[in-house]
């Protein structure tokens, strides 16, 4: 289907073609879960989803719906948090049951929303709460003498 994309649209408008189709594949799966006996005591299930479904986006680097290796990595690295090939290779495997080498949508949520602490949980969980922790100063770092070194 990409094909198709990139013989009638180039550059900028393929890309927004595809991210749109990606959403609506992913809000496809939302209402799945919207729907599911199983998540109806979720507080703030909606709003959730929503988040979710923003923060998959920005890491599925090729848009085929599925986190791979790399967009781990970057995912990682982005958050502040550089990992090993092994130790993403074992989160992969922790989040799909050890099924898959790629991340599927409905896996990430299942992840998020589970009682299961997956270590890329935490990782996303903290995410938030970092970048909330208030302004970074400004300008040079203070000044400090040899004895106040750890």
């Amino acid at each position: 289907m990409s094909v198709a994309l990139s013989n009638r649209f180039q550059g900028g408008k393929a890309f927004g073609l595809l991210k749109a189709q990606q959403e609506r594949r992913l809000a496809e799966i939302n209402r799945e879960f919207l729907c599911d006996q199983k998540y109806g005591d979720e507080e703030n299930l909606p709003e959730k989803l929503t988040a979710f479904k923003e923060k998959y986006m920005e890491f599925d680097l090729n848009n085929e719906g599925e986190i791979d290796l790399m967009s781990l990595k970057r995912m990682m690295e982005k958050l502040g948090v550089p990992k090993t090939h092994l130790e993403m290779k074992k989160m992969i495997s922790e989040v799909t049951g050890g099924g898959s080498d790629t991340i599927s949508y409905r896996d990430f949520v299942n992840m998020m929303l589970g009682k299961r602490s997956a270590v890329l949980k935490l990782v996303m969980m903290f995410e938030g709460k970092a970048s909330d922790s208030g302004p970074k100063p400004a300008g040079p770092p203070p000044e400090r003498d040899i004895a106040s070194l750890p």
